[in-house]
């Protein structure tokens, strides 16, 4: 599934996934539509994204979902990495890391999933670090905390 807005433009068109929720405060849905990139279109240097292969997308929204199934898991105002262009302030943990890759997973048929790495709570709102190696995402790529709120 690709959400395409507008479809015109293959550049700039496309959403691959997000999480969200329904019939708040009850009853309550949560729900994850995403794309399991098989085509290649969005993974080879030919696509306009590169980066997003079978299940990246999959544990980019999946790992948001279950951090902030409602959006509104607030944090410190953070941004200006990741697909985050300017700022905001819920625990969103797979924006900061977008196209970044945690290790491989080779399954016995051959298959690899591609996951991307996801930044921990302690990034979010500050040292200190409680993870494996002090890191602050779950392949070491952050190594400190997000730092001052954003402006």
């Amino acid at each position: 599934m690709v959400w395409a807005l507008p479809v015109t433009n293959l550049f700039t068109c496309c959403t691959l996934g997000y999480h969200g929720a329904t019939g708040f405060p009850t009853p309550t849905q949560t729900y994850s539509p995403l794309d399991f990139e098989s085509s290649g279109f969005f993974a080879s240097s030919s696509g306009p994204l590169l980066g997003f292969y079978d299940t990246a997308v999959a544990s980019h929204e999946v790992g948001e979902w279950m951090n902030d199934p409602f959006g509104i898991n607030p944090t410190p105002l953070w941004g200006h990495i990741g697909q985050q262009p300017g700022c905001q302030g819920n625990l969103e943990v797979g924006d900061p890391l977008t196209l970044t890759e945690a290790p491989r997973i080779v399954m016995s048929n051959g298959f690899t999933y591609h996951l991307q790495e996801l930044a921990f709570f302690r990034w979010f709102f500050g040292a200190p670090s409680i993870s494996v190696n002090g890191w602050y995402s779950n392949n070491g790529t952050f190594l400190t905390d997000v730092g001052p709120p954003c402006h």
